[in-house]
This record gives C-alpha cells, structure tokens and sequence, in this order.
C-alpha cells in the first residue's frame, strides 16, 4: 500500500489542515479548536462548547462535499481579540452550515443549539470555492457591525 503523505501547516497563531469526511477527523478539528480556546484563557465551559460547535459544523460540512471535492479543509487562527476556524471546500454554492442554524431557527424549543459556541457566522461562495468561517471572540472584544 503506497503512503500518503499529509502536510499539516503551523505557526504559532494558527493550524491548517486537510480531512476527509470523518467523525474522528472533525473531532480533531474541535480539538485544534479547543487548544486555541483554552490557551486563549477561555472558561472551560466555553473551551467545551467552541469545541462541540466546531465538530457539529465539520460534520454538517461533509454533507456538502462529493466525489470530486471529498475534502475539507479547516484552518484554525487565534487573532488578539478572537479565534476564527474557517471551513473550505470546492463544490456546492450553498452554506455548509444550514442558514436555519446560523440564525438558530434549526433546533426545536428546549434544545440546544449546536453552533451556540460560536458568536458569529460568515458565508461566502465565490468561484466554486465555499467557505464558512465560524468566529469565538474572546472575553471583552465585539464584533464589528
């Protein structure tokens, strides 16, 4: 069996990797996520839940993708007033996250959303190219308008 060799880029403001549409692969990706969270000085119910809304868009993500673009990649960067994790893949123009969850419309009453540790969601589809970007601000910054 040939090796496949994966190349992993880091600095020490962020992580960018490629995966394959697999549970064990988006956790990872809430991992990384979870790592910058915490060394961000986050709570640890927040760590948690960055984490869990990570996973839960990753595996929302790989509905999207097909035959020909069965990759995503993800990249997660600390910035000094936010942390952001940016979903791509090449393939459908439609949000790799349901727009019913974005706006929290998806969940019926009483359960929790699954992106609720997330303060802000941006779309794009430009090209062929989609790209989610999920955004944790750090304690004391806001968003711009």
């Amino acid at each position: 069996m040939p090796s496949r060799t994966t190349t992993v880029s880091t600095d020490s403001r962020g992580i960018e990797f490629q995966i394959d549409p697999d549970p064990r692969l988006a956790a990872a990706a809430g991992g990384a996520a979870r790592y910058f969270a915490d060394a961000a000085g986050l709570t640890s119910e927040a760590v948690v839940e960055f984490q869990k809304s990570v996973v839960a868009a990753c595996e929302e993500t790989f509905q999207h993708l097909t035959g020909d673009h069965s990759h995503l990649t993800v990249r997660v960067t600390r910035y000094p007033d936010r942390i952001e994790v940016v979903l791509a893949h090449e393939g459908e123009a439609i949000p790799t996250v349901g727009l019913d969850q974005i706006a929290g419309f998806g969940s019926p009453s009483g359960s929790s959303n699954p992106l609720g540790g997330i303060d802000r969601v941006q779309y794009e589809a430009r090209g062929g190219r989609v790209v989610t970007r999920l955004t944790k601000y750090l304690d004391g910054a806001t968003p711009n308008a």
